[in-house]
């Protein structure tokens, strides 16, 4: 699979080298060397992150490749929620379904179905169990509650459990100790932007409490390719509850309570397969979601070298999706059900032919004996008769989490972390699954780091998880780390990854039921839909193995940091299939390999200066056409932010990729903002967020269009 030497034309008038471009080497070579003095001189003050091995580790010191972003950096780019901060991360792939339907994927694969992220929240997963995505315009927390976000770029099963196939997010929010006082924002600008945010902390004995509100709201797209009003508009209103309790000198107790509410539109397009014309009954299906969660985090310093974590957490989705629609009466018919049971390619064959005037389409004798009968059904009127009836596509998804973690200094030169978890998983929806599904899952994990002299570090870790429904799991992960200072390490990193396939691959009872029907079929109020999916309940584990080199640095005396890495990732036995009752077919029988290098660059050139860069070259080859769609080959960003003085500051950020299911993507977004100092320690800010788009392309899917390829939205925040 070794890619062949010569460019490769993607669109016209559009090279792109099929090598790590010279661009790549470019970026890297705008840093300014360190001195000698920098790069040789030991330094206690190093910045650590959690996110890889769940030790405290300087970023020269981690088994693989991480992106941070800070508060500072949040704010700067002006983003309204978490995926398009992930536009600032090398390598990831954020797309859009529709207006409220993003997708956020590393490194790509299929553009509808983003799977292979595990997504964190202050310790607790937000991956849904029952259709396993992650709702990212639904997550429960406000971007002003965010501290920071560590990006964990590869594979990392080996610290948090299937699921985190390709990488981790691991957003943290402010603690309650961190954000005293009062914060209130509103923000309010061009396509229906209505956000607000209010908190208040309050200090306890021995601890502190913040209860922030917060809501979000926008019209979506403006209309599709074809000039129609696009139905995508979103709503969100949320509470959360954070508090930190000092126990003792040795303990600490955290807990977090938190609730939203919204709802997110959606068209309804269904079209009669057999009898044009027939009403579709309501003009949407929308989703109203309700999503709750509590934690409870218990840490204790059994000394300066030994510790314990102790978290649960539990968590429930609710999605009422419900509308009223029509169809003939033909769709509730037992021969049409059990023809589709045959062969659903035959029964999409045998409706083309009714509605275009054709001959009956050859099949088996059984298959044409049924498309016979069915023929006759509809010549005789008994089947064109147009029924209505209410569907009902509700979900209620849950999750229970408990894990224990040790970390232990055994000398030192050498630290051990370990633990063990329980979860259990379950689904309840009588389309998708006919009542309740459940899974449990049980998992152990190490992960040793060995210093070994000055200069080296060893790592290794594994991961064991026995999933009910799917079976067990070994996963490793091997680093060697070679630290030049603790500021700058080069890094060589061998890791293995699973994904369990979520029960609506493996699992799901998909039966549509019409009821209150009008009128009945065959004297009842209820009947089924003809078209049904079974899950093949036998699917495996998909698979990665990865294989990375990188380098690391921190440049002190020039304020830049420095991240620097080639990969080569192979993912096996993948389910690349849709997941739709008309086409309802997962196998575990595509591959994809990912090829290429990825540079960031993070440099406070001066006190009021910082400018970020960060840039992915990605060679792809994949089995399967859907997963080649939401790949871009180049694909990177660019920030300059500035302090003026006396409350001035600006941020300029560039995003860019090639191509995302086929389309460019290029964007300018400019923030101004001012900061103005009050009486008694209050402070206004007012700020100002001007999106450009550079190319006119629509964003991602061809229906996804705005009237205006500008988008600007003011706020204004007061804390005191």
């Amino acid at each position: 699979m070794r890619p062949p030497a010569n460019p490769v034309r993607t669109r016209p008038g559009r090279l792109v080298s099929k090598h790590v471009p010279l661009s790549l080497l470019a970026l890297i070579a705008i840093a300014p060397l360190a001195s000698a003095d920098d790069l040789f001189t030991e330094t206690t003050e190093v910045p650590e992150v959690l996110t890889a091995t769940r030790l405290k580790q300087a970023p020269a010191a981690v088994p693989g490749s991480m992106t941070v972003l800070d508060r500072g950096l949040i704010e700067a780019s002006g983003a309204r929620d978490i995926p398009e901060l992930m536009r600032l991360v090398p390598g990831m792939m954020v797309g859009y379904l529709k207006g409220n339907q993003s997708t956020v994927n590393y490194h790509g694969a299929n553009v509808t179905e983003a799977r292979r992220l595990q997504v964190l929240i202050d310790g607790r997963s937000v991956y849904r169990p029952g259709l396993a995505t992650v709702d990212w315009s639904d997550l429960p927390i406000a971007i002003e509650d965010i501290e920071r976000i560590e990006v964990f770029r590869g594979p990392n099963t080996v610290s948090y459990g299937a699921n985190a196939l390709m990488g981790v997010i691991n957003i943290s929010t402010r603690s309650p100790v961190d954000s005293h006082g009062t914060r209130l924002r509103y923000s309010q600008g061009q396509n229906g932007i209505r956000d607000w945010y209010a908190s208040q902390n309050l200090r306890l004995n021995k601890g502190d409490l913040r209860l922030s509100l917060s809501g979000q709201e926008d019209d979506g797209f403006d209309h599709d390719q074809y000039g129609r009003d696009y139905r995508d508009s979103r709503r969100t209103t949320r509470i959360n509850l954070s508090a930190v309790h000092e126990l003792d000198a040795s303990q600490t107790l955290e807990w977090q309570f938190g609730a939203k509410e919204g709802s997110k539109q959606r068209p309804y397009n269904y079209e009669s397969m057999f009898i044009p014309g027939i009403a579709n009954g309501d003009s949407d299906s929308d989703i109203a979601a309700k999503d709750y969660f509590a934690s409870l985090r218990w840490t204790l310093e059994l000394d300066p070298r030994h510790s314990l974590q102790l978290q649960t957490y539990a968590e429930r989705w609710e999605r009422e999706e419900a509308w009223s629609a029509c169809e003939a009466s033909i769709a509730f018919s037992p021969q049409l059900a059990r023809l589709y049971a045959l062969s659903p390619a035959y029964v999409d064959d045998l409706g083309y032919a009714l509605t275009h005037g054709q001959p009956l389409p050859p099949g088996t004798s059984e298959q044409e004996a049924l498309g016979l009968q069915i023929v006759q059904l509809l010549g005789s009127g008994q089947g064109t008769t147009p029924v209505c009836g209410d569907i009902d596509f509700n979900t209620r998804e849950s999750r229970f989490d408990t894990e224990l973690q040790d970390t232990l200094s055994l000398t030192d030169d050498l630290r051990l972390l370990s633990g063990i978890g329980y979860r259990h998983d379950s689904v309840d929806s009588e389309t998708y699954f006919g009542g309740r599904q459940s899974n449990d899952i049980l998992r152990a994990f190490t992960h040793l780091e060995w210093n070994i002299g000055k200069h080296w570090i060893l790592q290794g870790g594994a991961m064991y998880e026995n999933d009910r429904l799917s079976g067990d799991s070994l996963t490793p992960r091997l680093a060697l780390n070679y630290l030049i200072t603790p500021r700058h390490g080069l890094r060589a990193v061998y890791s293995e990854a699973v994904r369990s396939p979520d029960m609506q691959e493996n699992n799901v009872d998909w039966r549509i039921r019409l009821d209150n029907l009008t009128p009945t079929v065959n004297g009842s109020r209820s009947a089924y839909f003809f078209a049904t999916a079974r899950g093949p309940a036998n699917l495996q584990q998909e698979i990665a193995r990865s294989r990375e080199v990188g380098y690391n640095g921190a440049f002190s005396e020039w304020g830049l940091t420095l991240d620097i890495k080639a990969f080569n990732d192979e993912i096996h036995r993948m389910i690349s299939e849709p997941l739709s009752v008309g086409d309802f077919r997962p196998a575990n029988d595509n591959w994809i390999a990912f090829r290429g290098a990825e540079a960031q660059v993070d440099w406070r050139f001066s006190g009021s200066d910082r400018l970020r860069l960060s840039y992915a070259y990605v060679d792809f080859e994949a089995s399967s056409r859907l997963d080649q769609r939401l790949t871009a080959r180049n694909s990177g960003s660019a920030g300059w932010m500035h302090d003026w003085g006396h409350g001035w500051s600006s941020a300029l950020f560039y995003y860019g990729a090639d191509s995302l299911n086929l389309y460019r993507f290029e964007r300018l977004d400019l923030r101004i903002a001012k900061r103005f100092a009050l009486d008694h320690g209050t402070s206004l800010l007012l700020a100002g967020v001007l999106q450009q788009r550079l190319d006119d392309e629509p964003l991602t899917w061809k229906e996804n269009l705005n009237d205006e390829r500008r988008l600007l939205y003011f706020s204004a925040g007061l804390e005191f």
